[in-house]
Formats: structure tokens, C-alpha cells, sequence
């Protein structure tokens, strides 16, 4: 089932964080203000049971009526047996609340994703990404429930108490109210430097989120060079980095809940000695029973504020991570295709008209004064030095980016005005390293394709050249391929991406460096299959082997975003220009340039 549409079209930053959450808990605020009251309900025990101690004492002092002990210990017996029921349904409806809303959150964090632009992927690390949508959304999760949870009791405990010394000792009620205002001055003077400290600690876990995402990646690498130490090195300088951000910040927060301690604890003892000595010289009327339940609620109303006070780091990491969840929610950096034309039917023709493509925080083009026109159901290849913009203008093919000048056409329909999501549907592409996910043999060819029949599946791999190594495996098409298809070879990865698009049946067919990486016998399987595959589609070839582009209907060179030339692989020989000394580069060196050397016309 498909994540909900979950639009968070609300501000995320430079705005107080709780109307942020009132908008994010707006679903469930009925089931939140019931939770609030069964809360208070289920935590009568807590300041009801100070005066009833009160009662039972003066009870025993005074010798009063026997029956006063059983009634007062019959109510607390009656709150302490409705308090699980109670509870339970709090759980229910206030925790429940604040999982949907994390599932909610992740929904749109992957919602979004999916609509970024491939400029803002380009930029973004993955695991930066990983991290918020799982440890991000798992803190404000939890300072959510911590929040509800202690900060409820706090205030329960905090009116209850505050009522009951109204009623009964009202003389004593102004000292009491002394702990807001300085609980509210501790909070105000401390929450800027906790913010600042959460925020440094966030962007400490980040980078190291991808020093190990990194590491990891490189670990074959890493161990065929013999580099062991210098990847731990790196990954050493975030961890200490790490442990160096989060020790601060538990520093500051161990003064911070330290300070108010001291403060609150002092400032209960004080009004202890003061009830017992108003209560010794019989300055107001005050039994021994009342000076026992003042002093039960010194203790409970100071941990009361303490409470609150040490909720001020959680609410702190909780908003941080709120933030840090923002900058993904709230990126402009969208592909549009909202109102724009569907695509039906693709026949593959395209037609480049003046197109240049400047990357943003570029100074000059990658593309310039691109003039082609392709043809339906043609072969063009695209070939060109480092750099020369042969995967900018595949990009401009698969709509991964919209020409800064000029116009790309469709089938003569200019692609700015369509909607993309529609088109891709008629396109396949095959990478340099094919893109398999942990999963079976089976799942990744059929990704996004699930009705289809294993007679269909089995027919794309027999065209794939796959047939023999699935068959071959101990499961099949039920055989686990691994992170990234770890467990297969190149030339296997890339026969199971082209089944993939085999299945698809595209108009448009984009084939980036797909044999570039593969020894003679797997590229041989793979041309073989790709042979079948581009028959009478529209192909966009990359290659830095000639020899793959030489049957290619029209070969383009291209140098430094321009074209250079383009034609059949032997009209561009004949022609003795940026083409032919490509290709006696290639001859001269069939092993690659030597070091220094530039490849390019």
C-alpha cells in the first residue's frame, strides 16, 4: 500500500515549535484532549494522598472517629485500583497519536524525496537522508512521549497540589507559587545554549552517518589497497568529533539539572522549616497532620518542577530534530510536474533547439547550443572526453534537469510543459552499475511490476542472456541477490538490469557505460542481449569503448557541453576530425591514456 499523501505544506522554520506540532497532531487532537483528561484522572493518587495523611494523622493525634481512617483509606484504595484501566487507555490514545504522527512524518520525508530534483540528490548524502528519516523522526517520537508523559505528571501533580493547599492551608500557597516563575528564569536563561548545543550535536552525527556510509562502501577498496588505517583514521576523526559534541552538551545539561536541583530542594527545606516553625510558635492555625502533608508536597511539588525543567534538553533534541526534518519538507528543489500534460503515448522522437543547462552554484554551461534531432526507433551514441556532457544530456533525455536555454521536444511536444512521472513510464535505463537492492533475483527484475507472470519474467531473462547463471543458482529466481547485488557478478548484474528493461518494453532506451566495467566474455553476453533489447526503440548510448558505438544510426562527439561533430561511425572517420583521433587514442592505447594524459578531440 502506498505511503498516505501527507502534504506539510506549514513553515518549519522561523516559527515557534509547538505550533508545528499543533499542526502535526491536528489528526488526533481529540484523542489527545481525552488523553489529558484520563491523565489527570489516573494520577489523582499522587496529590490526593498527602492530605489523606494528612487526615489519618490528625486522625491518630486527636483520637478521632475510627470510621474517618477507613473512608480516607477506602478513596485512595478506590483511585489506586482505577489508575490501570486509566492508563492504559492514555497509552492508547496519546501514545498512538504521537506513532502515527512519526509514521506520518516519514511518509512525507519519503514523499518528498521522491519529488526532489535529481540536482538536490546529487548534493545530499544518502545517509544524511537515512538519518533523518529514522533517527530524526525516532527523537521527536520520543520527546513527544516524554513530553506528554512527564510533563502531564508535572502538571498534574502541580494543580492537584496547588488546589489542595488552596483549600487547606491558603496562607502557605504564595511560597509554593515561587517555583514557577523560577523554574520559567532557569528555562529562559539555559534554552539558547542547549538549542545551540543540540544543533552541533545533530550535525556532528550527521557527518559521521556518512563517514560510515562511506567506509563501508569503499570497504573493498579499502582492503585490496591495504588502507585499513587510513579509513579508520577517518572515521576516528567524526567518532571523536561525535563523542567530543555529545560529552559538551551532557555537560551542559548535568549543570543545567544540577543547578535546578540544588535551587528547588533548597527552596524546599526552606518552606519546611518555616511551616514547622509556624506550626511550633502557633502563628496560624496548623495541625501536625498539615505539616506533614506540606512537607509530602515540598518533595512532590519540587520534583514537579525539576520534572519540567529536565524536559527542557528533550524538547531542545525533539524541536533540533523537527528542524532537521524541515530542511528536507521545505527544500524548493522539486521536480514540477503538477498540471502539467500527461503522456500517453511516447513514439521517441526528440529534438534539442538551442539547449544549455548551467548547474546551480555553477559559473559556466555544462551544455551549449545543443542542435539535434533524433528520429524515432534510432540508435544515436554519445561520445566525448571527461567531462565533455554526455551524461548531462542523457539527464536532459530522462528529464532529470530542464534546459537552462532552448527547448528539448517530445514527439514535438516541448518536455518543460509534461508531466515527467507519465513519460518515465515509456523509458528504461541501464547504468554502468546496475541498481539491485536487497532482495530476491526475482523482486529486482520485476521491481515495480508485480503482476507480471514468471513465463513473462523467465522469457526477459532467456533474452537477457540470464537464463543459464539463474538456473544455475541453489534458489533461482528466489535467490537472494545481496546489498547492491553483492552477490553477483558484474556482467550477472548487469544481464538481470537489462531483463528489467526488457520487462518494461520502453520507447526510450538509455544505456550510460552499461558494458564499460566488464571482461570480454560478460560484455559479449551483454552486447548480445542489448542487441535485442534496442530493436526498434529509440537508444541513447554512452560509451567509452568506440567499438560498442560503431553501429550506432548517428555518433555525437561532443567537447565541452558542445558538438563537435556528428555522423555514422565511417562518414565521421572519413571526415579525419575530433572523431578519428578519438578512436586512434583508443588504438594507440586500448588499455587507457596514459597518467596525465586527456582524454578528447
Amino acid at each position: 500500500m502506498p505511503p498516505p499523501d501527507f502534504p506539510l505544506d506549514h513553515r518549519y522554520r522561523g516559527e515557534h515549535p509547538v505550533r508545528t506540532l499543533a499542526y502535526l497532531l491536528r489528526p488526533d487532537r481529540v484523542r489527545l484532549a481525552g488523553a489529558v483528561v484520563v491523565f489527570f484522572a489516573k494520577h489523582a493518587p499522587v496529590w490526593l494522598l498527602p492530605p489523606v495523611t494528612a487526615n489519618v494523622i490528625d486522625v491518630v493525634v486527636e483520637h478521632g472517629p475510627p470510621a474517618d481512617l477507613w473512608w480516607n483509606c477506602a478513596l485512595m484504595f478506590t483511585v489506586l485500583l482505577l489508575n490501570p484501566p486509566l492508563h492504559l487507555l492514555y497509552v492508547r490514545w496519546a501514545h498512538g497519536a504521537v506513532r502515527r504522527t512519526g509514521r506520518d512524518l516519514r511518509c512525507a520525508l519519503v514523499q518528498r524525496m521522491q519529488q526532489l530534483s535529481i540536482g538536490f540528490h546529487s548534493r545530499t548524502s544518502s545517509s544524511v537522508l537515512h538519518t533523518k528519516v529514522v533517527r530524526d523522526v525516532e527523537t521527536l517520537e520520543n520527546g513527544l512521549q516524554q513530553t506528554a508523559d512527564n510533563g502531564l505528571t508535572a502538571v498534574a501533580t502541580l494543580a492537584g497540589g496547588l488546589v489542595v493547599i488552596a483549600v487547606v492551608t491558603p496562607a502557605f500557597l504564595p511560597v509554593f507559587l515561587v517555583l514557577v516563575p523560577v523554574s520559567v528564569l532557569l528555562i529562559a536563561a539555559l534554552r539558547s545554549r542547549l538549542g545551540d548545543g543540540n544543533a552541533s550535536y545533530r550535525r556532528s552525527v550527521e557527518r559521521m552517518s556518512t563517514s560510515v556510509s562511506d567506509m563501508t562502501t569503499l570497504i573493498p577498496i579499502t582492503r585490496a589497497h591495504g588502507l585499513e588505517r587510513t579509513a579508520l583514521r577517518r572515521v576516528g576523526h567524526e567518532l571523536d568529533t561525535v563523542l567530543r559534541e555529545g560529552s559538551r552538551l551532557d555537560l551542559l545539561n548535568a549543570r543545567f539539572g544540577s543547578l535546578s536541583w540544588v535551587v528547588f530542594n533548597g527552596l524546599g527545606m526552606g518552606c519546611l522549616l518555616g511551616a514547622a516553625l509556624v506550626a511550633y510558635h502557633g502563628w496560624l492555625a496548623v495541625t501536625p497532620g498539615e505539616v506533614v502533608m506540606l512537607s509530602a508536597y515540598f518533595s512532590t511539588l519540587t520534583g514537579a518542577v525539576t520534572s519540567l525543567l529536565t524536559l527542557a534538553p528533550v524538547v531542545g533534541r525533539a524541536v533540533e530534530s523537527l528542524k532537521s526534518v524541515g530542511e528536507v519538507l521545505q527544500d524548493p528543489d522539486l521536480e514540477e510536474n503538477d498540471g502539467k500534460v500527461e503522456v500517453t503515448t511516447v513514439e521517441g522522437g526528440f529534438c534539442f533547439e538551442g539547449v544549455d543547462l548551467t548547474y546551480e552554484g555553477e559559473t559556466g554551461p555544462a551544455l551549449r547550443g545543443i542542435d539535434l534531432v533524433v528520429p524515432p526507433g534510432r540508435t544515436v551514441a554519445v561520445v566525448g572526453g571527461s567531462g565533455a556532457g554526455k551524461s548531462t544530456l542523457l539527464n536532459l533525455v530522462l528529464g532529470f534537469h530542464r534546459a537552462t536555454h532552448g527547448r528539448v521536444l517530445l514527439d514535438g511536444r516541448d518536455m518543460s510543459e509534461l508531466d515527467l512521472r507519465s513519460y518515465r513510464k515509456f523509458v528504461a535505463v541501464v547504468p554502468q552499475e546496475s541498481v539491485l537492492f536487497e532482495g530476491s533475483i526475482r523482486d529486482n527484475v520485476t521491481y515495480g511490476m508485480p503482476d507480471i507472470d514468471e513465463e513473462t519474467v523467465r522469457r526477459a531473462l532467456a533474452d537477457a542472456n540470464a537464463t543459464e547463471f539463474v538456473d544455475g543458482l541453489a534458489h533461482g529466481l528466489d535467490t537472494i541477490v545481496g546489498e547492491r547485488g553483492a552477490r553477483l557478478s558484474g556482467g550477472q548484474r548487469q544481464r538481470l538490469a537489462i531483463a528489467r528493461a526488457l520487462l518494461r518494453d520502453p520507447r526510450v532506451l538509455v544505456l550510460d557505460e552499461a558494458t564499460s566495467a566488464l571482461d570480454a566474455r560478460s560484455e559479449a553476453l551483454v552486447q548480445e542481449a542489448l542487441a535485442r533489447l534496442v530493436a526498434g526503440r529509440t537508444v541513447f548510448v554512452v560509451a567509452h569503448r568506440l567499438s560498442t558505438v560503431r553501429n550506432a544510426d548517428r555518433i555525437v562527439v561532443l567537447d565541452q557541453g558542445r558538438v563537435q561533430e556528428v555522423g555514422t561511425h565511417a562518414e565521421l572517420l572519413r571526415r579525419g576530425a575530433a572523431y578519428a583521433r578519438l578512436q586512434a587514442t583508443q588504438l594507440a592505447y586500448p588499455d587507457g591514456l596514459p597518467a596525465g594524459e586527456h582524454e578528447g578531440p
